[in-house]
């Protein structure tokens, strides 16, 4: 499962970053969190960015859903739950 994180924050971070950078923190079996940092485009939805990271991760295969979302002053950390 690191693996295709790890492909999906390379993946998201080539087209996305500087505007918006993903940065694994931690897994365990049912879910993983991952901190997204940047300026964000403020005419884009602040959660698509969430999302496209979603899709990533099933580009990869791996199927999840978004958890919870705790905004931060520069960002945000997402956990992503795993679909079975």
């Amino acid at each position: 499962m690191k693996g295709e994180i790890a492909e999906a924050v390379d993946e998201y971070n080539k087209y996305r970053s500087p505007e918006s950078t993903a940065r694994f923190v931690f897994s365990d079996r049912k879910s993983f969190r991952v901190e997204f940092t940047g300026s964000f485009c403020h005419t884009c939805g602040f959660y698509d960015y969430f999302e496209d990271f979603r899709i990533m991760l099933e580009d990869v295969g791996l199927k999840t859903k978004i958890g919870k979302v705790k905004e931060m002053e520069k960002g945000a950390a997402v956990e992503f739950e795993i679909k079975k």
